[in-house]
């Protein structure tokens, strides 16, 4: 009988804003994994430049900050399906949403982000995924001056 042992760990969770470039702007703090992507912008209490448009994923359904342009993917009504404005809306959050799924994964890249580390120092967490984000967003800037 062959058996595998997993242990199982507690995940943490990071907000991110990024820009149509790659470059992030934000990161929440560091939260428990069972907390929802709405929960935290609740906490978080953003503000936003008057007039900007936010892509959203579904992860952030009933989240309406003041003054911003949201764009959400339309669900396919059971039965029927979806217009073309709705499709071609789609695919432009889809490709946009792509971009910034590409930037968190760069910032994957950097393991100890991804893996389990066992210093549990207060705000650690968070000084981890900081660091992170600003060696993604050095790369980036040293990819276009070059």
């Amino acid at each position: 009988m062959n058996t595998i042992a997993v242990k199982k760990t507690h995940s943490l969770k990071n907000n991110v804003l990024t820009l149509p470039d790659l470059r992030i702007v934000w990161i929440s703090q560091t939260y428990e994994g069972k907390i929802h992507d709405k929960n935290i912008c609740d906490k978080e209490n953003l503000r936003f430049p008057k007039g900007i448009c936010l892509w959203q994923d579904g992860g952030f359904l009933g989240y309406k900050p003041e003054n911003v342009i949201i764009k959400t993917l339309a669900r396919k009504p059971i039965g029927r399906d979806l217009s073309q404005e709705q499709k071609q809306l789609g695919k432009e959050i889809s490709s946009f949403r792509v971009k910034v799924e590409h930037a968190i994964g760069r910032v994957k890249k950097i393991r100890i982000v991804k893996e389990r580390y066992r210093c549990h120092k207060l705000f650690f967490d968070d000084l981890v995924f900081e660091i992170a984000c600003g060696l993604h967003n050095f790369r980036l800037s040293a990819r276009l001056t070059i």
